[in-house]
């Protein structure tokens, strides 16, 4: 279980870091790592809690750090 859960907040990280150097985001490095391992971690309490996800912990980690930096971000920007 432990192995699971840093191995989640690695790949968050890598998706976070990767989404902002591709130009995907424009958070900020350290603000879309953070939007990422958030997404990751609630994703991985859902699967513990309730056993919902897409399958192996990877997976689930990048798909969730993925639809983190998609929804947060859009949510807090203001409307024009």
């Amino acid at each position: 279980m432990f192995p699971t859960m840093i191995g989640t907040v690695v790949i968050a990280g890598i998706v976070g870091y990767a989404a902002e150097r591709s130009g995907f985001t424009r958070n900020g490095i350290l603000q879309s790592i953070i939007i990422c391992i958030g997404g990751a971690f609630l994703a991985y309490f859902i699967r513990i809690m309730f056993g919902i996800g897409f399958g192996s912990p990877g997976v689930n980690a990048v798909a969730s750090s993925v639809g983190a930096l998609i929804i947060v971000p859009t949510h807090w920007r203001r409307r024009r």
